[in-house]
């Protein structure tokens, strides 16, 4: 039985070598994971927060109200161009005056 006790001590002492063994490369392989991140989170500046949105645009004005003196000069030179006949330009008048 000596062989065998030989051969059951040799393999117990390998197998404890090896887990030993594989236990420490996984935590050093870990430590140097754990250094490369962190080299490379220095590396890299912070991310720069995103410029704030523009601020809507106003809204356009609703044009102002023009006198009825303004409106009328603005037919009467539509006509003095030739673009409304006298009849147009009676009616558009009316229209105004009437309002």
């Amino acid at each position: 039985m000596g062989l065998l006790r030989g051969m059951a001590r040799t393999a117990v002492v390998a197998g404890t070598a090896t887990a030993v063994s594989n236990r420490v490369s996984r935590r050093q392989a870990g430590r140097w994971q754990q250094q490369e991140y962190e080299q490379q989170a220095m590396a890299q500046p912070a991310p720069q927060p995103a410029p704030p949105a523009p601020a809507p645009a106003p809204a356009p004005e609703a044009p102002a109200e023009d006198s009825l003196a303004d409106q009328l000069a603005r037919l009467a030179d539509l006509k003095a161009q030739g673009v409304l006949t006298d009849e147009e330009f009676a009616a558009a008048k009316a229209r105004l005056l009437t309002g």
